[in-house]
């Protein structure tokens, strides 16, 4: 990306320009595929604030440095030390929602969110590159956004039942609305999309190939987003994904997980068999608080609603031992053999599911 006007140092972990009319953010961590963090987050709202008031300023384009993606997630190794430490406590002492909501973890959460929510709300042309791996935190600062492009290299996901945590960064609210039930799908096999399946199943708006990336946002700088995306955006090719629309609507619908998983394996095919397979292999807490989570979604009008609720799952989260193991099963060692607490969807109690969703103490529910 061009940037004319530099506004912070090349080695600051959000860079900031400006070229003729388009203000331009790239997360600047590529080593770590852009992981999103606490400081980042406020460069993003801190810029993204001071550009709204800025009439020269026609659209704003945010996309990630490196070649592998735009951006993997949140930083969860530093999540891991925060819910290793709180689910850690022993019985006489244990790690209450104030104990949660004062950790680094829920600090970065709460400013994320409501970055997430000002993101939706913006008043101008936000343009949001999701090339590459767009997952956790930067579905979050894309997928809310007015104008989502996405391109030939787009692996889009939602994978946070694998480390024992719930989507969250508004993720309920988006995978509640895609029809036929494949956010369902979505979010509880971690399964990735392409751009094509991105675009159809209405999670991002444009389709243009990776190679074209720089003259697309050169356009956007010297013209408007409406006409650089008549010169460079594409027909998407047709999602293979869609195609298993049939399957997936009745499967997915079902109103238990472990229904769900019943249900694939009697569809019989390879694509529900390892559907199945997928979901049986992670956290059976985290799959049930999720499923209740999108059917709760689906009823709340606003984002922000969905994101105070996400607030109060993600803490409690933190407090329940599979976040922490699912973490270092994935990231810390890397075996990837969690031992899940409870191991069985049936010993998952509905008392168990119901704490996640409690309502906290005033002062630490998530103000919007």
């Amino acid at each position: 990306m061009d940037t004319a006007t530099i506004e912070n140092g090349q080695g600051a972990p959000v860079l900031s320009s400006v070229t003729g009319s388009a203000a331009a953010l790239v997360l600047n961590r590529p080593s770590s595929i852009n992981a999103l963090d606490h400081e980042m987050a406020g460069i993003i709202d801190e810029r993204l604030r001071a550009w709204e008031a800025d009439d020269s300023v026609a659209a704003v384009v945010i996309a990630g440095a490196g070649e592998r993606g735009f951006c993997a997630g949140g930083d969860i190794v530093a999540i891991h030390a925060d819910a290793n430490e709180l689910s850690g406590r022993d019985a006489a002492n244990p790690a209450t929602d104030a104990d949660a909501a004062a950790c680094g973890s829920a600090l970065f959460w709460a400013d994320e969110y409501r970055l997430n929510d000002y993101i939706s709300r913006y008043p101008k042309p936000y343009v949001a590159l999701m090339d590459g791996i767009v997952m956790g935190g930067g579905v979050g600062i894309s997928a809310h956004g007015n104008t989502r492009v996405v391109t030939d290299r787009t692996r889009l996901a939602m994978p946070e039942v694998g480390i024992g945590f719930v989507p969250d960064v508004g993720g309920t609210h988006l995978l509640a609305r895609v029809p036929n039930e494949f956010g369902t799908y979505l979010a509880l096999t971690t399964s990735a999309l392409s751009g094509a399946d991105a675009i159809a199943l209405g999670l991002a708006d444009h389709y243009v190939p990776a190679a074209a990336l720089d003259d697309f946002c050169a356009a956007v700088a010297s013209g408007s987003v409406g006409d650089a995306l008549a010169a460079h955006a594409r027909t998407p090719p047709v999602s293979t994904l869609v195609e298993q629309a049939e399957w997936i609507s009745e499967a997915f619908a079902q109103g238990s997980v472990a229904e769900v998983v019943a249900a694939c394996r009697a569809v019989g095919t390879d694509a529900a068999t390892k559907a199945a397979d997928k979901i049986a292999s992670k956290s059976p807490t985290a799959l049930t608080v999720t499923l209740r989570s999108l059917r709760e979604a689906k009823s709340s009008a606003a984002l922000a609603d969905s994101l105070r609720t996400e607030y109060r799952v993600s803490l409690r989260a933190l407090l329940h031992p599979d976040l922490a193991e699912g973490i270092r099963a994935q990231v810390i060692d890397k075996d990837r053999n969690p031992s899940w607490r409870p191991a069985s969807l049936d010993d998952v109690s509905a008392e168990t599911v119901d704490e996640f969703f409690e309502p906290l103490p005033d002062d630490i529910e998530l103000n919007i």
